[in-house]
């Protein structure tokens, strides 16, 4: 093979192809930089993840069809390993003291609030990574409700602070919420007379 042969590999900037014109008009519009994900969807990604992760690390490996219930209640025993909430044992002396003078040798585990959090979001991504109907969601599940509440008791009581549902606030001193209140009960004023 001579090396005085040079094919051109481009067109010269002045004059493309007709051919690389046609395929530019074809190509879609180039997608635009993806939209980085929420919060709320960054995290539910990591803890989707991580509970596969999980169920990969079982004992015989667990596929996605194949957990239930049961392997939601084990993921979260699991997970209190790396808690930061000091839940004491009715045995300790500290049991049921909100603000414990003294370190005593009680767990850790995780915070009802955060469990609570992350179900709801293994719950959305089972559902998006086609987990089937939520009626079969084991997320969902009647026992994992039972399971969060009893956290949600135990951790109370242990640390003396009883839980209490937070009732939702009537927005005053707001001139848009009033008028709109206004303008509801006049309007109703009016229609029922």
């Amino acid at each position: 093979m001579s090396s005085d042969h040079h094919t051109p590999t481009k067109d010269p900037p002045d004059r493309p192809s007709s051919s690389s014109i046609n395929h530019k008009q074809l190509l879609p519009s180039q997608p635009q930089a993806q939209q980085p994900l929420s919060r709320y969807e960054s995290q539910k990604r990591r803890d989707w993840n991580t509970f596969i992760q999980y169920l990969k690390s079982q004992n015989p490996p667990q596929m996605m069809s194949q957990f239930d219930y049961t392997h939601v209640l084990s993921f979260f025993r699991y997970l209190d390993q790396f808690g930061k909430t000091k839940v004491h044992h009715q045995a300790c002396v500290f049991f049921g003291q909100p603000d414990p003078p003294g370190p005593c040798t009680c767990p850790l585990k995780q915070a009802w609030g955060s469990l609570d959090a992350l179900i709801g979001r293994l719950r959305a991504a089972y559902e998006e990574h086609g987990g089937g109907s939520p009626d079969t969601n084991p997320f969902a599940n009647g026992s994992i409700r039972v399971h969060l509440r009893e956290v949600r008791e135990s951790q109370a009581k242990a640390r003396g602070i009883p839980y209490r549902k937070k009732k939702r606030r009537k927005i005053k001193n707001d001139g848009v919420v009033a008028r709109k209140d206004v303008a509801n009960s006049s309007t109703h004023n009016q229609s029922s007379t």
